[in-house]
């Protein structure tokens, strides 16, 4: 990912470095479960333990260039440092274990720890909606539907959906950080032909890490593709929001407007211009996270046991993924800290289709003095199509039609064109939504 768009502690979990340092996590901790067994001194381990500490990349670089394999390419690295210092350990390194197991281990520990940053990311900007959402419990706005006027809403019940779809990814996420920490410690084609199972179980619970159940020489993709799921519906997530703000930043609408801050400017041409950009960029990016969801399926289909046609892409898209989330969480919750909302223009447009909103109250009313549905349908409709035309109250069209006076009086005409209905429900809405 360009650095644009990372964030340090992502940035790092992701950096070469960490995934070398992983890497010979990993190594160390099959060292240390063998040693007793193989007379691998302590003093050995230290002297490892002090080689770990420095940065071995550049070496290790040099190494796989010239192997073409970058698990021998830091083996060769570490034994290069340790062959006459440590010769127990430069001679059981890697001792029984194929690349994947330590490639899939240490990739395991690298999506754990980024699943724990997204889950602080998602808990922080749940914090903010949970805020907007009780301070506009009351502030009303029409409800559109396929973009046109529906029904009176509240904009707290707005957020509310996006809160209670926040929760869901939260859940989501939480479980995908348990569903991706598990490794494999048993060796070419899994069948634990050199190393046993109770030495897997020691390295990996080290490690923090479950055990992969029945492994082939890689750990099962599938549990990628579940895993990488909550990532494409968290980003799902961030776009649903950033696209709403997008939409009531319209200049004929503009009921909300994501943060402009001092010396911002819009356009290279017009020095008017006030462009939602950062809800812009949003879109933009989910966009890209959906689109690595098709490779990562495509990958839990191997030949066999095991190939490598996962391992060009996963280099690419699972630290991209989780660099643009992070980041994508992190502008989210600055463009709701800095969020606009207008309640005068929310009113403004609620009232703006003289009354139409207010049809289906109509309608039930009618029902209930009698009428049957569909003829009160077509009594209030050919009420509202009139309201289209003339632009006048819907109000006054059904209060001259004598179809509609003889079955309700002003009182109860009236009525039907009150707001407070329509939140009686919205202090339940909070609540289920999460936010109270």
């Amino acid at each position: 990912m360009i650095p644009r768009y990372t964030r340090p502690a992502m940035g790092e979990i992701w950096s070469d470095d960490n995934r070398l340092r992983a890497m010979l996590r990993v190594e160390e901790e099959l060292l240390k479960a063998i040693a007793s067994e193989k007379g691998v001194p302590a003093s050995e381990l230290k002297a490892l333990r002090r080689l770990l500490e420095k940065s071995l990349l550049d070496a290790s670089r040099r190494k796989e260039s010239s192997a073409g394999h970058e698990v021998i390419g830091m083996l060769s690295a570490v034994a290069g440092e340790l062959k006459t210092k440590a010769p127990k350990v430069d001679r059981y390194l890697h001792f029984g274990m194929t690349s994947s197991d330590v490639l899939d281990t240490s990739m395991a520990l690298q999506l754990r720890d980024s699943a724990d940053l997204l889950v602080v990311d998602i808990e922080a900007v749940l914090k903010r909606l949970r805020t907007l959402a009780k301070k506009h419990e009351r502030t009303w706005m029409v409800g559109r539907t396929h973009g046109v006027h529906a029904e009176p809403i509240t904009f707290g019940i707005k957020v509310a959906g996006w809160h209670a779809e926040g929760l869901r990814c939260l859940r989501r996420m939480r479980a995908a950080r348990e569903l991706i920490a598990y490794g494999k410690i048993s060796g070419a084609v899994g069948a634990f032909s050199q190393l046993s199972p109770e030495v897997e179980a020691r390295v990996l619970d080290a490690l923090a890490l479950r055990p992969e159940p029945v492994s082939t020489q890689v750990v099962p993709r599938d549990r990628y593709a579940e895993y990488f799921h909550a990532l494409v519906l968290t980003a799902c997530f961030v776009e649903r929001i950033a696209l709403e703000i997008r939409h009531l930043q319209k200049t004929e609408i503009l009921e909300l407007e994501e943060p402009f801050s001092e010396g911002q400017k819009g356009s290279s041409a017009m020095p008017h211009k006030r462009n939602p950009v950062l809800c812009e960029n949003l879109c933009g990016l989910a966009r890209l996270i959906r689109t690595y969801e098709s490779a990562v399926t495509e990958n839990c289909a191997l030949w066999h046991e095991r190939d490598i046609s996962h391992s060009s892409n996963e280099r690419m898209i699972i630290p991209d993924a989780h660099i643009a989330l992070d980041f994508m969480l992190a502008r989210l919750e600055n463009v709701l800290d800095g969020l606009q909302v207008y309640p005068e223009n929310m009113k403004r447009n609620l009232e703006k289709m003289n009354g139409l909103v207010f049809s289906q109250k109509v309608l039930l009313r009618l029902i209930d003095a009698g009428l049957g549905r569909l003829e009160a349908y077509d009594l209030v409709q050919r009420n509202a199509m009139k309201t289209w035309k003339d632009n006048r109250p819907l109000r006054e069209h059904l209060a001259a039609d004598p179809d509609v006076s003889k079955r309700l009086s002003p009182k109860e005409l009236d009525a039907c064109f009150s707001l407070e209905p329509y939140g009686a429900s919205a202090r339940e809405i909070l609540k289920r939504g999460g936010c109270l």
